[in-house]
């Protein structure tokens, strides 16, 4: 019942069941596989405005899957799944740092919202030109934080609470997916909860970040 959900891997809407076309009514899709792209959905009362930024989605260095919008004329949102790249040091993390350098100015005095499957963690730095710390401290600069690291008070790569459980296994868990929050979006009231895996499991191996602005 949430007001925006961001889903990583889900169907293209236009190509799938009734049912889910009209639960996904008011949305924006975009994805190579019809059964596996990144979508926005928001309640009907809400609007939401696709901004279309560049990805060089055309090019050899196409930067994938990033999608812009605009939620009710206010809110800037950045749905994030990062993928796989040639060369491989330019994957995942890469792929978002090389997004921020050609977007980053349009961030500014927003109230900005990214979030999304990173692929990342600070623990795996050393195999990406520019890696997770890089973007992190590149966000910060621009004060877009973390929210689940501000509110926890935890540091990038010692996270306590998994996001993620590799082929479901509660034996392999990781924290790569993350929602970064401009400053003036946070406030005393703001609240952050990541699924539990005895409920979601069942339904992803990707657990859900769940945060109230």
């Amino acid at each position: 019942n949430a007001d925006i959900i961001v889903i990583e891997e889900c169907d293209n809407p236009e190509e799938s069941s009734e049912s889910y076309k009209k639960w996904s009514a008011n949305y924006l899709w975009v994805g190579e596989d019809k059964n596996k792209g990144i979508g926005i959905f928001v309640k009907n009362n809400n609007s939401i405005e696709a901004l279309n930024w560049d990805n060089n989605q055309n090019s050899d260095t196409a930067l994938k899957y990033f999608l812009s919008c605009r939620i009710n004329r206010k809110y800037l949102l950045l749905g994030i799944w990062t993928q796989k790249a040639t060369p491989q040091s330019d994957s995942y993390i890469g792929q978002l740092w090389h997004y921020l350098q050609q977007h980053k100015d349009k961030l500014l005095d927003e109230k900005v919202i990214l979030t999304g499957d990173f692929n990342s963690n600070t623990i795996w730095d050393k195999l990406y030109k520019k890696n997770h710390s890089d973007v992190v401290a590149e966000l910060e600069k621009m004060n877009i934080s973390s929210l689940y690291h501000l509110l926890k008070n935890e540091e990038q790569g010692k996270e306590k609470t998994p996001t993620f459980y590799m082929h479901r296994n509660t034996e392999k868990p990781f924290h790569i997916d993350y929602s970064f929050l401009s400053s003036n979006l946070i406030n005393d009231k703001t609240s952050l909860s990541i699924g539990n895996k005895d409920v979601w499991l069942k339904h992803s191996d990707h657990m859900p970040i769940i945060f109230s602005i």
